[in-house]
């Protein structure tokens, strides 16, 4: 690796990389946090249909958490923004627009990465509700506890404290799988690396970047993770 012409990317000068390949990583985050924010609605809701919904919820939690894991991400991606585009045109073409209208890569990025990890975080959730001991939800019954009530002070923190490894296992991939939102058009880091290695014809240099902003993202992002499980097991005793 040539070493000036590394440190020449990373550099904020005016002909460095480093606030391209800085707007990139702050992409990366935003779609991600995004994908995993609706996952998380998605998995709370799909989570209740397997557990304590009737029939027809937990047959439609099934095939949804059955398809899109059998579904390759980035079909998915296309799939929402090629399906939300054809939407947005048809409707302009309803109140009188000409021509093909795009529809926002971020959000069908955004979307399409929700959905997706919302099948893996319906599964994460309902073995978390599964690990609570039913003594425990017994013995809030017997203290007088309304359904409200319980859910707030034992369901809904016990649940959480053991759906958090799992969370992080899931914001990992959705992390990774921010990179393929690039083929809507969004450039996050990835793209830029892309965009930066045709410029200047130094690839291993702008990949190897990325591979380690990849790298201080997750371990920060872990590391939230980690603390955010010991809080919630604070009291629990470890055999």
């Amino acid at each position: 690796m040539n070493s000036p012409a590394f440190f020449d990317i990373i550099s904020f000068g005016p002909d460095g990389w480093g606030h391209a390949l800085a707007a990139g990583a702050w992409m990366t985050v935003l779609i991600a946090l995004a994908g995993f924010a609706i996952g998380i609605f998605i998995g709370i809701f799909g989570a209740w249909a397997k557990i304590s919904g009737g029939p027809v919820p937990r047959a439609i939690a099934e095939a949804y958490t059955t398809i899109l894991r059998g579904i390759p991400d980035l079909l998915v991606i296309y799939l929402f923004y090629f399906g939300g585009s054809a939407v947005v045109t048809a409707v302009g073409q309803f109140f009188g627009a000409e021509g093909f209208v795009s529809f926002p890569g971020f959000v069908a990025g955004a979307l399409a990465v929700g959905v997706t990890s919302g099948a893996q975080q319906t599964e994460v959730f309902r073995g978390a509700f599964r690990a609570v001991h039913p003594g425990e939800l017994e013995a809030a019954t017997a203290c007088g506890m309304g359904r409200v009530l319980k859910f707030r002070r034992i369901t809904a923190p016990l649940t959480l404290r053991h759906a958090i490894p799992g969370l992080g296992n899931v914001w990992q991939v959705v992390l990774k799988e921010s990179a393929l939102v690039s083929v809507t058009g969004v450039v996050e880091l990835l793209r830029q690396a892309q965009i930066g290695a045709g410029s200047t014809s130094l690839p291993f240099d702008f990949y190897f970047i990325a591979a380690m902003i990849y790298l201080a993202i997750s371990t920060v992002s872990g590391a939230f993770l980690n603390a955010s499980e010991r809080w919630f097991s604070r009291g629990v005793r470890r055999d």
